[in-house]
Parts: C-alpha cells; structure tokens; sequence
C-alpha cells in the first residue's frame, strides 16, 4: 500500500468545488482512497481517521491532498486527476471574466467592491463563514450562506447586521436559491413564471419548484433563509425580509412559504405580517396536522388560476413486502420530514437522526429493529464529507444493509437533481436498487423499492431519463414525494412488526 500526502500553502479553494475536486479523483483507477480538502482541524480528523499521516505543520489555509494506492503508479494517476480537476476549476474561473491585470483582492469585501456584485456566496467551513458573511454585508450586499454548521447565535447577528444595512442573508445551510434565473447551490432549472417562494428549506423548496415547473406555472425568483429561520429563537427574521423583497418585485404575482415544522408563535406572527402585503402568500408548511408540500402546492395553483396536473409516476408491478419496516434512507432533509409525518399518521412513531420528537432519535449508529427514515445530508453526517447529492456513498452502502435485513420491507428513497448535483445519479443508484433487490430475492424475500424523485426535464440530468434508469431497475418512481410515501406506505403488510 502506497499513501502520498502533500500541503500546498496557502491555496485556497472553496469547499464546494472540493467536494467535486475528491470525487473526480476518486474515480480514478488504481486509488482506494482520495481526499482533496482544505486543511482545517475537521478534514484532519477526517483524514487521520482514514489512516493518513497528517504533516504537524498544517494550517487551515493549506491544501492538503492525500492519495492511498497499491503502487506507485496508482499514486501518479491520482496526482495527474488532481491536477486536471483543478486545472478545470481555474479554467471556468478565467471564462467568468475576472479583473485584468490586477491582483485578486484577498477579502471578500475588497471582491464585492472590486466587482461590482450585489450579491455574495459564502462557502466555507462553518466556524470562518460569519466573518466573510459580516464582510460582505458590511460592504452593502447580500449574502447567500452556503456553510452549515454556523452557531445560531452568530446566525443572528448575521441577520440583524444585514436588516440594518437593507440586505438579505440566506442561510446559513442555505443550500438552494434562484435569484433573477441564476441558480445558486443546489437548484433545479425550472421555467420562469410570476410564483415566487421562500424558504426555510433546500429540498422542500427543490420539491415546491419542480411541482411548479410541472404544472406549467414557473418561479420568478427562490429566496432561501435557512432551515432554522422559522425557529423560536431566529425568529422569522429573513423569512420577513424575502417576503417583502418580493411582494415588491415587478416580475412576482404571488409567493408560497416552505418551511420544515415552524415554531407555533414564529409562524403566526409571518402569518400576521404577510397579510398586510399587496400580493397573496400560500403556505407550504411541514407539521402534524398541516398539508403536505404536494397538497400545498395544488391549493396555490388552484388559487391562482393554474390547472393542477397529474404529477409524472412510474409505478413499478405491484408486490407485497415481506418485512413490515419501513426505512427510508434520504438525502434531503425536509423530504425526509414529509415522510415521517405522513408515515406516522399510519405506522406511529418513526425513528430518525432527525426525529420528530426527541424520544424518537436514533442512537449513533443509526439502527432500529422496526420503522426509521434517515437523512444522510444532516449536519452530522457531513462534517468533513460532501453531501449526499454529491457523494451518496454512504446511502449507498445503508442500502446494501437494509437489502439483508430481513424486517425491511420497503426502502424509501430520495434523489435530487439539478445544479451542484452528481452528474449521475440515477445510474448509481439504480444500480444499488438492482442488486439491493436481488439479494433479497436470493433470501426468498420481496424488497419493494419507491423513489422520490425532484427533478424538472431541464436540469442536467434529465428527469424523463432518471425516472427511466430507476424503474429499469425495479424502483417505483414519484416527482411528489407525498405520493412516493404513500405508495411506499400501501405495499407494507398490514400487521404490526
């Protein structure tokens, strides 16, 4: 076994194209392990962790890059795909235009002026992205916060900071916004319309905009603010914000809230708010007892004229499962909420990293003997790692357990496309849902597999051709999620397990 570790100093990339950067690399024959990361005390841990042996002399503004093959030669072909990925970052960087002969500026402030933006994206490891937020702020723009891991006392000041300088912040974890056609982080291409939305969610607004671009209807701009805005203790306070930005914009004719389960007096004090506005606001929000987003959407389209459609499915041929579990294993956090709430108005509780209520949290090592739904994209599970629409390694693996369990009934999964997404990620996935159901059939066990899938015909993927790939392999498919909960729900036996 050959390990090569290397520092470049003082070489910074952001931890976005990172993630892509480590994954390119990865796929290269002869390595078994790649990590292309800056070097900050979490990716160090991370790298020791996988048995590297890290140089003392590392600091957070060093590129660290580790490399594990068989050989030598393994080792040059890793280095060679390091190059190339990076190369690549450089070269798309060049064609966005840059600023002549002169010295890149060192802050993200000094960018802002330099450049003339008007709006920021911070993508760095939570623990420095309030500072480079509060200096864009400061230098009078609005900041989209891509990091998660930011303290929600600092998320606050944050906020505060940028309400007083008559700007926006959305996040921090905000992983999906659309902001005059431009698609920031995770986002799928949807046609333009008169619908704006805001967010206290990524998926879920990933879901509300894709059901839109299906129903013909379109989005003027999506304004992300954070899975936590909605919280007791932030306090709606971007949420305020978005909403008057676009009861104001020319090209927005009405605008849908998402949000995961709100705080109860959070929500009733936006709700107060949003009735003063010149234009009508619909409410897409998670709870016990409220609508889900699919019910949510079709409310606002019927209200504002639009015809509802049938959502596009792909039912795969009707069996029952034989284990009475359901395990659902999501990449996206607020689909991962929807169906715990509709599973557990039939199932009863459902354990969760994310649970609906604290009795209900799954220990470390994620296991239960009956119902759970895990999201593989929480904070927890992707310090140090890229996101699962990224990198699904780890669902992927969870899928090959669930397959030789014999209480699993049915696998629920998610898959998300669009901007920032795996190039492929149905063709992974269909390939896990192939052989998760053939090792169950080699056990004389039926393995029913159901998929959301978020995705418009526009994004890079192509959803017609994901869906396609996925029931190819034996899946059941949904655009709604709602509907793939329901229909995953219908195939479990009905006794208790």
């Amino acid at each position: 076994m050959t390990d090569h570790v290397e520092l470049r100093r003082g070489t910074y990339v952001d931890s976005v194209s990172l993630m892509q950067v480590s994954r390119q690399v990865a796929a290269t024959p002869g390595l078994t392990a790649a990590q292309v990361a800056m070097a900050t005390e979490l990716n160090l841990e991370l790298l020791a962790g996988m048995g590297f042996d890290i140089p003392a002399e590392a600091v957070p503004n060093d590129l660290v890059v580790a490399l594990r093959s068989d050989n030598q030669a393994g080792v040059e072909a890793g280095l060679a795909a390091v190059e190339a990925a990076l190369a690549s970052l450089k070269t798309a960087g060049a064609g966005a235009g840059g600023f002549g002969e002169a010295p890149q500026p060192r802050t993200l402030g000094r960018a802002v002026r330099a450049g003339g933006a008007t709006l920021a994206l911070v993508s760095v490891p939570g623990q420095h992205a309030t500072v480079e937020a509060l200096d864009a702020i400061e230098s009078g723009v609005s900041v989209m916060v891509f990091s998660d891991n930011v303290p929600v006392v600092d998320e606050i000041r944050l906020k505060d900071a940028a309400r007083e300088q008559g700007v926006l912040v959305m996040g921090p974890d905000c992983g999906t916004a659309v902001v005059g056609g431009v698609a920031l982080g995770f986002a799928n291409v949807v046609g333009h319309g008169s619908v704006g939305i805001v967010a206290a969610s990524g998926t879920g607004a990933q879901q509300v905009m894709c059901l839109l671009d299906a129903a013909g209807a379109g989005v003027s701009h999506c304004l992300g603010v954070g899975g936590r805005d909605m919280s007791a203790e932030v306090g709606g306070r971007s949420t305020r914000q978005a909403l008057e930005a676009l009861a104001h914009d020319e090209s927005t004719s009405s605008i849908i809230v998402v949000s995961k389960p709100p705080a109860e007096d959070v929500l009733a004090e936006i709700e107060a708010f949003a009735s003063a506005l010149p234009v009508p606001v619909h409410w897409a929000m998670l709870g016990p007892g409220r609508e889900d987003l699919t019910a949510a959407v079709e409310r606002a389209l019927a209200t504002d004229g639009h015809p509802v459609p049938a959502w596009p499915s792909r039912p795969a041929p009707q069996v029952s499962a034989s284990g009475g579990a359901l395990r659902g294993l999501f990449c996206g956090g607020t689909l991962a909420d929807e169906a715990m709430l509709i599973a557990a108005e039939k199932l009863g509780g459902i354990m969760s990293n994310i649970p609906l209520s604290p009795e209900l949290a799954l220990g470390s090592d994620l296991r239960a003997d009956s119902h759970l739904v895990i999201d593989f994209g929480d904070d927890q599970m992707t310090q140090g790692r890229p996101h699962p629409m990224i990198d699904p390694g780890l669902r992927l693996e969870r899928i090959a357990e669930e397959a030789r369990d014999p209480r699993c009934g049915v696998l629920l999964l998610d898959l998300v496309l669009g901007h920032g997404a795996h190039p492929d990620p149905a063709g992974e996935l269909g390939t896990a849902i192939s052989s998760a159901r053939a090792t169950a059939q080699a056990d004389r066990r039926e393995l029913p597999v159901v998929v959301s899938l978020t995705g418009t015909e526009g994004d890079p993927q192509g959803f017609t051709t994901c869906m396609g790939v996925l029931h190819e392999a034996g899946a059941s498919v949904f655009l709604s999620n709602a509907q793939a909960t329901r229909h995953a729900l219908s195939l479990l036996p009905s006794q208790e397990i």
